[in-house]
């Protein structure tokens, strides 16, 4: 199951399982219906896709999409900076308390291995985005402890830099201003 299974990490990544083989059943998990319907229509005829409905900050709608999982990709996030400065509790329920929520519904319902996508902006963070990432990775590492001596779920973090070509990348930014003749930085 993927977390954010319909944004840019999400959707890369679904393609390269889909080129794996023994590869049964992947679950995207997103609130985005558009995304979602757009990415069936690209894989209409991939009978190992699911699609799930629901957000990250509902601990029960993660329960219920993580029955019967046995690895999860945690890619939800909110990203943007300048997002995420100007709706500062917003990322902290998504980044924060959505991240938490992950943590618990995979241990409620026995998900063996649980890997957090973390940012490069985590490393001494600047801005509350890197500030929410780092929250989650410290969450994720410390629900190793709540897992038990018999390690039922394992949780890991790894860290993603900034991608070419992603939503609110520079690239993005120079297309759109292109015409203006300015680019502010």
């Amino acid at each position: 199951l993927i977390t954010g299974g319909t944004g840019t990490f999400g959707r890369a990544f679904i393609t390269r399982l889909l080129a794996v083989p023994g590869i049964v059943k992947i679950i995207v998990f997103s609130r985005d219906e558009l995304k979602q319907s757009e990415l069936q229509s690209k894989h209409k005829d991939e009978k190992r896709l699911r699609y799930f409905i629901g957000d990250i900050r509902d601990v029960d709608r993660l329960k219920r999409a993580f029955e019967g999982v046995d690895i999860v990709v945690h890619a939800a996030a909110l990203k943007q900076v300048p997002a995420t400065e100007y709706n500062p509790f917003e990322a902290v329920k998504t980044n924060i308390v959505g991240s938490q929520n992950v943590i618990d519904a995979a241990l409620a319902t026995g998900v063996s291995k649980v890997l957090l996508i973390s940012s490069d902006k985590a490393v001494e963070p600047i801005n509350l985005y890197g500030a929410t990432k780092l929250s989650a990775e410290k969450l994720f590492v410390a629900a190793n402890v709540y897992s038990g001596d018999n390690m039922a779920s394992t949780f890991s973090v790894v860290r993603y830099g900034n991608v070419i070509g992603s939503r609110g990348s520079l690239i993005e930014l120079v297309d759109r201003l292109r015409h203006t003749g300015r680019i502010p930085l």
